[in-house]
This record gives structure tokens, sequence and C-alpha cells, in this order.
């Protein structure tokens, strides 16, 4: 089913876009549940969570892309989860792994950062990936959006796990020069 269809069903309040988003977009989703949580059945629930924003927030939203969309909100409401049940504890979950490195890049602190900051680092960051080659931004993107295994990724991209830190690494502190020479506090 074509996505401007599916959305329809969500504006119609036809629970057939649930079954239909599930079906679509079941497997994407629940790999980026699978990737921040760790566990499946976690996941699952997250995915699950997925579908009920979905139809709460559709109408008055109407996403141009229903799959970003949804993936969005499962590694929202991953994430969410993620940060809960790790609250006092690192675990043994690759998405530890995943903040403490772009930890150097970009600050944690909770501070009173208001919508236009967040906004104008999220446009930088953009504009980083942007100039990256595309070989490159994907390794980035999988890695710290998606929160894949470095092992994962080496093994999918033919590449070896050492080539891909390094590549990662190389991509940090390029991003953390690029926003110190944007003015963002490190």
């Amino acid at each position: 089913m074509e996505d401007n269809a599916i959305i329809q069903l969500y504006w119609a309040r036809d629970e057939g876009a649930i079954a239909a988003s599930e079906k679509k977009y079941g497997g994407y989703c629940g790999a980026i549940a699978r990737n921040i949580v760790g566990d499946r059945q976690t996941a699952e629930e997250c995915v699950n969570d997925t579908w009920l924003r979905a139809w709460d927030t559709m109408p008055p939203q109407k996403p141009s892309k229903l799959a970003a969309f949804l993936g969005r909100i499962t590694r929202n409401l991953s994430f969410d989860r993620y940060r809960q049940s790790h609250a006092d504890r690192r675990g043994n979950g690759v998405f530890g792994e995943v903040l403490d490195e772009l930890a150097e890049c970009v600050s944690g602190d909770e501070g009173p950062e208001t919508e236009w900051e967040r906004r104008e680092l999220a446009e930088a960051i953009d504009g980083f990936l942007r100039q990256l080659p595309k070989d490159r931004r994907r390794l980035f993107v999988r890695r710290y959006w998606y929160g894949e295994r470095v092992s994962d990724i080496a093994a999918e991209c033919g590449m070896t796990s050492s080539a891909v830190s390094t590549a990662l690494g190389r991509m940090r502190d390029s991003l953390r020069r690029y926003l110190s020479e944007r003015g963002f506090a490190l």
C-alpha cells in the first residue's frame, strides 16, 4: 500500500492504518528499536507504541515521508525506554557506546536550552552530513542514528571493524571541529 493511502487511513480514523503500517514498516521500526534497546520484547513494545503514537498524531500531522515519521517516533520511544531502563547503570546494549562516542562532539548538558538552539544544532549537523561523501554519511547515520554495531556495519559494507571505527573516529573529530567553528560550545 502506498504511503499516501496509509496516511489517509489515519486521517479517516480507520484502524486498517495500523495494520498497513505494521505490514510495510514493522521490520524497519523493529530494527531501529532493537538496535537501541537491545532486547526483542522491549523493541516490540516500542514498535507497538509507535503505531499508537502515529494514531494519536495523525491528524493533525500529515507527514510527507511516512517511513521517516514512523522511524523518528520509534527511535524517540526506544531512546526514552533505554534511558528509563538504564537510569542507574549502563547495561550491555550498544546504545551506551554510541552515546559515549558522540559525547565528545555534542554536549549532553540538560540546561535551559531553547528550541531555537536545538534547531540550529540540528541544522549544523545536517550541514556537516551533507558535506560527507555518501559512503561516509551512511556509516555515520547507521552508527549514530540507528545505533548499529560497528561489526554489523563493517560486515554489510565490506570493511573491517577497525576501518569502520577509524572512519567514525575521524568523522567525530571533523564534526567537533565543524561545530566549534560555528560557535557551538562543546
